[in-house]
């Protein structure tokens, strides 16, 4: 619909009230009906002046005009204003109303569906018994050639140092690629350095997170790891790391760049450093380098003796709270803290005081970042394209739509939720046997990680990584390194429900929705998951997500150690 600006002057002293079929000025004659004659032309004056009127009030409409049509066409474009009509005077502006999804509402649709949701508990079969469906599985299994018997390694060309940062599982990529690189440069890589992060400011060290003694075990035949630097590297640069060159290599460089660039700096000096060392090798890479990386990740690399202790006996918790159903739970990744509530720039039902809180907590995580010019926030684009992170609330309106009923045992991973007691309650109302690490966990057991996130982080990698059915609901490092590492120990398949957000989105702004039609949805999405549990690596992709066919083989088949090839036994 079109808006219209309307401004007359009329001579006499009366106004049509309908506006007319266009929405120029229309200027009203007086009539002269004396002596029955016709209306009297006007002069050339007359008409000169009437001209100069005519165009200087329709220049003034149209300067009151731009700016407001300026004005609503921004608003509306940023989906921070809905409005159906607004009046100005004689203004009138009528604009659209949002798109459907751009709205939080799923409170409203929470409030119609519940009641159909008690009517079912209790009276539903245990989904977790059925949830995956062996039909689409093709069975495939670990082919990583760990022990190559070899005399010895060749001589090391160089010391290879990297420091990892970011948080558990980017930290876990770069010293993956670190493996992966020193092999490629016949190098001996050091325990790798962990940065301390701005956003995870956790100050562990690898050996407080990983077995440092396993890993270098596990890798003794393909690279050699030291943990500290050699007497001869440490007199060459006067007992200080920072003298050693730091390479600056681009995110995702080829295996030909290192050996072209990198390794002849590294014979020259006998050292080199990369810092930071996060995303730095490309996907693909020749198949015996990714046969480092599958090795390092999926065998070299597990947690620490103190972790591992703690997580065993949590795992166990879940399994015999979990006995209704053999022992199978549903472990969500929840990503609702506050700084990537923050971070996504979403509204949900906190009106100006999530708003303000939200500010606070950008500037305090992103000084700037937020406030750049012509940066623009649009909550409303952000939640209909599904880059919201999903609340309690909505994965549970999810899980039960899908059919997990209340009797199914549930694992949450996550920091610290915002706004908890508001947020968790619906959840725990849909499922009571719910499960996090400080009500699994005494808080005696948890002391020693206390202010240490990436050990936390460890605790629920392990519980989600031993669930039947892990859920995914915000993208990052976390779920797709547990996928790749389910995928590895369940047959290649992830056994992972990855919702559409934006089907989502749509679904939780429509209160009126009926029960039968969210199930039938939710029911879609969830063999829609089962169908992508099992999928192959694209050239593009990471074989951290997707270990097939680098790192696994298809059942009959089996690994050349030699030649790195498969062949059908």
């Amino acid at each position: 619909m079109h808006g219209y600006s309307r401004l007359g002057m009329p001579r006499g002293g009366s106004t049509t009230a309908s506006p007319p079929s266009s929405p120029r000025c229309r200027h009203g004659r007086s009539k002269n009906s004396s002596g029955g004659r016709g209306p009297k032309q006007p002069s050339i004056a007359e008409r000169a002046v009437f001209f100069i009127i005519s165009v200087v009030f329709r220049r003034r409409g149209m300067l009151l005009f731009a700016p407001l049509l300026y004005i609503s066409g921004m608003l509306l474009y940023m989906g921070s204003v809905s409005f159906d009509v607004v009046s100005l005077k004689n203004v009138v502006i009528i604009s659209k109303p949002l798109p459907a999804g751009s709205l939080y509402r799923s409170p409203q649709v929470f409030q119609k569906l519940w009641p159909y949701m008690q009517a079912e508990s209790n009276h539903t079969p245990n989904l977790l018994m059925t949830v995956w469906n062996s039909k689409v599985h093709k069975v495939w299994k670990p082919c990583i050639p760990k022990d190559i018997p070899k005399a010895e390694l060749p001589k090391s060309n160089g010391l290879f140092i990297i420091e990892a940062n970011g948080g558990l599982n980017q930290q876990r990529l770069s010293i993956c690629d670190a493996v992966a690189v020193a092999g490629l440069l016949n190098a001996t890589l050091l325990i790798p350095i962990f940065h301390l992060n701005s956003v995870w400011r956790d100050s562990s060290h690898f050996g407080n997170i990983f077995d440092e003694d396993f890993f270098i075990h596990a890798l003794r035949n393909h690279v050699n790891v030291v943990r500290e630097l050699p007497e001869d590297i440490l007199q060459r640069f006067d007992n200080n790391i920072s003298n050693i060159v730091n390479l600056r290599v681009k995110g995702w460089s080829s295996s030909t760049h290192y050996l072209r660039k990198v390794l002849p700096k590294l014979e020259e000096m006998g050292a080199v450093r990369i810092a930071p060392f996060s995303n730095r090798l490309a996907h693909a890479v020749p198949s015996n380098i990714q046969s480092l990386r599958c090795l390092a990740n999926f065998e070299a690399l597990r947690f620490s003796n103190s972790i591992r202790l703690l997580a065993d006996k949590m795992v166990d918790r879940m399994v015999k709270s979990s006995s209704h159903s053999e022992g199978k739970y549903v472990s969500v990744h929840l990503r609702f803290e506050e700084d990537m509530v923050a971070f996504s720039c979403c509204e949900y039902d906190g009106g100006e005081e999530e708003k303000h809180e939200m500010d606070i907590a950008r500037e305090r995580s992103w000084r700037g970042k937020f406030r750049r010019r012509g940066r623009v926030i649009r909550p409303g684009a952000n939640r209909v394209d599904g880059k919201c992170p999903l609340t309690p609330l909505e994965v549970g309106m999810m899980l039960r739509g899908m059919g997990f009923d209340n009797t199914t045992s549930v694992y949450i991973a996550a920091g610290k939720i915002y706004k908890a007691e508001k947020y968790m309650a619906p959840l725990k109302q849909m499922f009571p046997r719910l499960q996090m690490k400080d009500t699994l966990a005494t808080s005696e057991e948890l002391a020693p990680f206390k202010g240490h996130l990436s050990r936390l982080a460890a605790l629920d990698y392990t519980v989600c990584l031993h669930s039947e059915v892990f859920v995914t609901t915000q993208g990052g490092n976390f779920p797709h390194f547990l996928m790749g590492h389910r995928r590895y120990l369940y047959g290649g398949h992830s056994k992972t429900i990855k919702p559409d957000k934006r089907k989502l989105a749509l679904l939780f702004d429509n209160p009126s929705i009926r029960w039968e039609d969210f199930k039938r949805q939710m029911q879609d999405m969830l063999r829609h998951s089962d169908q992508k549990g099992v999928e192959v690596r694209k050239p593009s992709a990471s074989l951290y997500t997707f270990p097939m066919p680098d790192c696994m083989c298809k059942e009959g088949e089996a690994i050349d150690e030699n030649s790195n090839t498969t062949t059908q036994t």
